[in-house]
C-alpha cells in the first residue's frame, strides 16, 4: 500500500467541501486502505480524504478500539455536553488548539470494507476524532476554532514555517 502525500496548510484542497461518493469500487476501497496506511505512518488517529488531496467524503479514524473507515459520514445526533480538548492535526503539523466538541455523538455512514450502512455511538477521543474529520469535509480546520488573535497567531506561524512557540 503506498503512503498518500499528506497536504499541509494553506493547501486549497483542505479548504473545499468534499464530495458525497455516488459509487463504492475498488479504487474508493483501495483509497481507504491507503488512507490507513498513512494515518497509521503519521502516528495520527484519523484522517480524512481532502488531507491526501481527494475532494471525496471518506475518513478513517483509529482512537484506541481499532480501524473504522467511513464514507459519506453524517453527524446525526450530538450531545448537549460539551468536552475541551487540545487537538493536532497532521494537516497542521506542530500546531495544537483547545476545541470545544460534544462529548458524544451519533455518525452514519458506510463502512469498509463490508459496504454497510451503519450508525455509530461514539463518545470520548473517537467522538472528537470523527468530528475533526468531518469538519475536514467541510473545509473546516481546528485554526477555524480558534479565537481571532490566536487564529492570526497561528497562521502566521504556519506560513512562517516555525511551529514553535
Amino acid at each position: 500500500m503506498p503512503l498518500l502525500e499528506i497536504k499541509k496548510y494553506p493547501h486549497l484542497a483542505l479548504r473545499k467541501k468534499s464530495e458525497e461518493i455516488k459509487e463504492i469500487n475498488l479504487g474508493i476501497k483501495q483509497l481507504g486502505s491507503d488512507m490507513l496506511q498513512t494515518m497509521y505512518e503519521n502516528q495520527g488517529c484519523g484522517l480524512a480524504a481532502p488531507q491526501v488531496g481527494i475532494g471525496k467524503r471518506m475518513i478513517v479514524v483509529d482512537a484506541g478500539s481499532g480501524p473504522i473507515i467511513l464514507v459519506n459520514p453524517e453527524i446525526v445526533a450530538k450531545s448537549r455536553e460539551t468536552v475541551v480538548e487540545e487537538e493536532g492535526c497532521l494537516s497542521l503539523p506542530g500546531i495544537l488548539v483547545k476545541v470545544k466538541r460534544a462529548r458524544e455523538i451519533e455518525v452514519k455512514g458506510i463502512r469498509l470494507p463490508e459496504k454497510k450502512e451503519v450508525c455509530l455511538k461514539v463518545s470520548g477521543l473517537l467522538s472528537v476524532a470523527f468530528q475533526h474529520e468531518i469538519d475536514h469535509l467541510d473545509g473546516i480546520l481546528i485554526l477555524d476554532k480558534a479565537g481571532p488573535l490566536k487564529k492570526w497567531q497561528l497562521e502566521k506561524t504556519l506560513r512562517r514555517g516555525s511551529h514553535k512557540f
